[in-house]
Order: structure tokens, then C-alpha cells, then sequence
């Protein structure tokens, strides 16, 4: 079983082309390869999406990205859905690409942006439907559990220091997990009105998804988590007897690992509390409107968890950097320590306003933004490859797209957008789809060669920009 931190792949340089301000274009050439899988091999397959790469191919002028388009939007879809109907219900188990596992954040968001395709694709709609059914039973199994199998197996952690079970492949707490299930939720209803999915069941994962996020603001103790790992990679395992550092209750959620699932420094972490803020809000108007058995209770208790989470965020994730002004830290502990950084996850601090928790306009997100892209954060690499995002979870001085990416879809600004696009075409190696992380220095140094969340997002980014500026796919770069 391959890991996340495995997969680094090693070429040949990649021959220089044209100079940019900074960085080589890629190889430019007019015949580019069919690298897209075979239609008879592909493991599920959507019209509508089927259309909107015919579409696009024809919107987007550059035939790089137009090709990049081809390939990544539908890769989710060509590569890891599994989809089965079970006792007459739509099942659909997302893997996360390279490694024969669903995660709760990478299976929504792989299939986030077919959303807008559902009412015209029956098909379509009945997968996310089934991915909603088995993240409903994933949270049955296990509200504190990062990552499942679609059957009863035994992981490569079996031998962790935590409750594993036969289902789990890796049993990390990140809060996030929870919130992504509930923003596909919603948004699944508010697209389709479908309300199937949000039976019984579905309404006692929710139970079980607000009291693991009322044991994790620790207000009466660690709660009855804890992580170990035996490891030589520190940030896989968890200090504090696998209870993390201390924290003082405060109102705030604590998340032990963080999406790139690293452990956290302080487990207060920033981007997921406001990413609650949110999910929670969305799960009481799906409660109210949506359940087949409506629960004002939960859905009252869900939006009082918001408000108390909303107070805290005010007060203790704010940092006066000397520098920048006013900022969002990366994770706090409560007792007035901040950890100062971001990385390339999502949620991180410059993703946002993507996942609609802070609004691109906010003063204290202009200056993080500000922050996050100088050399004062130490996971921003510049090279000859490149500028952005890394993160602990790679090497140092590893660029990862998906932090490109969200620099772009959060950006007000043609020429940053631009200049994103400019270096997503460049660094791929000429593989035709997104990497994690690639060096700053020689993209040819990359890691996960099938990372499918990167890949639909890299198609996200391009069908947000035909809908708000559409001169941008005009362009040749």
C-alpha cells in the first residue's frame, strides 16, 4: 500500500524553452498524446461531463490547457469511482488515486465540481448520491477516522496507537473530514432538491458528527481520542501521550491532524474552525428543511456550536504581525501562542474564501493573503521551476499545485490568475495532469503521479474562470 509521502518520481530535466520573468515554459508542441485512459477502461463515465470537455476544448485557446483540461477534469471519474447500487441504494466508494482508499475530504472533493452537472445527468447524480450513502456509513463506523475501506480489511496501521478497525485505513482526526461531508451534502440538495440521502441514517452520523466536535473542544478533557504512531517521520504521529500539545478550552474545535495529515503544532487549527463555521450552518438548514425526519433540536445545537466557534475565531485567531498587519494564524493553542505559516491543503488560510468562510473583500484575509505569499511564511518556495505553496507533508522546497490552484481561484487579480495558469502548464513534465508537489527547482522531481483531487480541481479552476473571466481562456500563454 503506497503512501501519501511516497510516489516521488525523478526524469530527466525537462530541456528549457522561451524565458519567462522567472520561469521555462514547458515543452510546446501542437500534436499533444492521448493520455487520458481508454473509454472501455474507464470506471465511470458522464455525458454531461463528456460535453463540457468538448465545450472547453473549444473555449480554451491555449491548446496546453485546453489538452490539461481533457485529461484532469474527468480523472476522477476515469479512475476512482467505484459505483454500486446496495439494497437498492446508490453506493459509490471514491479512492483517492494512487493509494486504494477513500478519504472523506479527497472523495468530496474529487467529484465537487461535477455538481453543476447533476440536473442534466441522471447517472451523475445518482454517484454523488452514493458517495453521500457511504460517507453517511464511513461516519457510522467512525466520526474520528480520516480514510475507509470498502470492505473489511487490514490496513498497513493496524498497528497504531488507536481504536483501528476493519473498515479504517488510517484513523487520523481532522475536522475538516467532517465539515467536507456535510458541504457535499448541502450543496448536493440545494443543486438537485434531492432528498433521499437524508434519511436515518444519514441524521445519526450527524448526531455522531456534533458530539465528536463537542468532545473536541475539550471542555471537560483530552475526550477519548488519541493517535500514536511508531515512526521516523514526526509529524505522523502525535505528541502529549497522542493528545497532541496542550490547549486551553477556549471555544475553538481541536483538530489533532490537519488536511495534509500532518499533526498539528497546536491543535487549534485556524482554516478548519472557520471551515465549521460554515458546514455547521449548512447542516441545520439541512436538518430544518431537507431530513426526512426534521430535528430542530440538532439543527439548533449545530447553529448555537457556530456561533460559540464564530466568537472564538474573533478573539483568538487573530495575530498582530509586525510586518503585515493583522492576520489569521495557521493554528492556535488558546493560551495565546500562534503558529505563523500555511501550506498548500485545503482548508489552508488562502483557501478561504473558495470553501465561502471569510470573504476574498476581508481586511485580515488581504494581509494573510499578503503573508502566506512572502518569504516570512516558510512553506512559500521560490526556484527556477517556480513560486507557492509547499507543506511539512513533503520535502522542502516542494511546490504543490493544488496550492497554485487555490492562489488562482481565490485571486481578484488577471495578472496573478495569469501567471498561475502560466506556471500549471509548465510544470506538469509533460504528463498531462497535476502532481502533489513538484521541486522548485525541477519539476521533473515530482511526487503522486495519480493524485485525482488535483486533477478536478486544476478543471475547476478553469471552468470558474469561463464563467467570471472568460478573456483568460482567450489567451495563449
Amino acid at each position: 500500500m503506497l503512501q501519501r509521502r511516497d510516489f516521488m518520481k525523478t526524469g530527466a530535466l525537462a530541456v528549457a524553452g522561451m524565458a519567462m520573468p522567472k520561469w521555462s515554459f514547458s515543452k510546446s508542441t501542437a500534436d499533444f498524446p492521448v493520455v487520458r485512459i481508454p473509454a472501455d477502461k474507464r470506471s465511470f463515465t458522464s455525458p454531461a461531463v463528456e460535453a463540457t470537455i468538448a465545450r472547453m476544448k473549444k473555449t480554451i485557446k491555449d491548446p496546453e490547457l485546453a489538452w490539461l483540461f481533457e485529461n484532469c477534469f474527468p480523472n476522477t471519474l476515469d479512475t476512482t469511482v467505484h459505483y454500486n447500487p446496495v439494497d437498492g441504494k446508490p453506493d459509490t466508494f471514491v479512492i483517492t488515486g494512487d493509494i486504494d482508499a477513500m478519504w472523506l475530504r479527497d472523495s468530496t472533493a474529487q467529484v465537487w465540481p461535477y455538481l453543476p452537472l447533476l440536473k442534466e445527468d441522471a447517472k451523475l447524480k445518482d454517484m454523488v448520491a452514493g458517495l453521500i450513502n457511504r460517507q453517511t456509513k464511513c461516519i457510522l463506523i467512525d466520526p474520528y477516522a480520516n480514510a475507509f475501506y470498502d470492505r473489511p480489511k487490514e490496513s498497513e496501521w493496524t498497528k497504531d496507537q488507536t481504536a483501528m478497525k476493519p473498515m479504517l485505513h488510517e484513523r487520523k482526526w481532522e475536522l475538516d473530514s467532517l465539515c467536507y461531508t456535510i458541504r457535499l451534502a448541502y450543496n448536493y440538495w440545494k443543486t438537485t432538491g434531492d432528498t433521499k440521502p437524508f434519511d436515518a441514517d444519514w441524521a445519526k452520523a450527524m448526531e455522531l458528527v456534533l458530539q465528536t466536535c463537542r468532545e473536541q473542544q475539550r471542555k471537560d478533557g483530552p475526550g477519548p481520542y488519541k493517535f500514536g504512531r511508531v515512526t521516523s517521520w514526526s509529524t505522523d504521529t502525535v505528541p502529549g501521550n497522542g493528545y497532541g500539545n496542550p490547549i486551553k478550552p477556549v471555544g475553538l474545535i481541536a483538530s489533532t491532524f490537519r488536511p495534509s495529515d500532518d499533526a498539528s503544532v497546536f491543535p487549534f487549527f485556524i482554516p478548519s474552525n472557520f471551515f465549521a463555521v460554515v458546514s455547521f450552518r449548512e447542516v441545520a438548514e439541512l436538518l430544518e428543511k431537507a431530513a426526512a425526519t426534521k430535528n430542530a433540536r440538532l439543527a439548533a445545537d449545530f447553529k448555537a456550536l457556530a456561533t460559540e466557534v464564530e466568537a472564538s475565531l474573533k478573539k483568538y485567531a487573530v495575530y498582530p504581525h509586525p510586518q503585515f498587519g493583522k492576520i489569521y494564524a495557521f493554528e492556535v493553542d488558546g493560551f495565546g501562542n500562534h503558529l505563523l505559516m500555511d501550506d498548500a491543503g485545503i482548508p489552508g488560510l488562502i483557501s478561504l474564501p473558495y470553501l465561502n468562510a471569510v470573504s476574498v473583500k476581508d481586511p485580515i484575509y488581504i494581509n494573510t493573503r499578503k503573508y502566506v505569499l512572502s518569504d516570512s511564511n516558510p512553506y512559500f518556495f521560490k526556484g527556477k521551476a517556480g513560486e507557492g505553496l509547499g507543506s511539512p507533508h513533503t520535502l522542502i522546497n516542494q511546490i504543490w499545485p493544488m496550492g497554485i490552484i487555490a492562489r488562482a481561484i481565490t485571486s481578484t487579480d488577471d495578472k496573478e490568475i495569469e501567471a498561475q495558469l502560466k506556471l500549471l502548464k509548465t510544470t506538469h513534465n509533460h504528463t498531462g495532469f497535476m502532481h502533489e508537489s513538484f521541486d522548485k527547482d525541477d519539476d521533473s522531481k515530482f511526487t503522486r503521479k495519480w493524485f485525482a483531487w488535483v486533477n478536478t480541481l486544476f478543471g475547476e479552476l478553469l471552468l470558474k474562470l469561463e464563467k467570471e473571466r472568460p478573456h483568460l481562456l482567450a489567451k495563449v500563454y
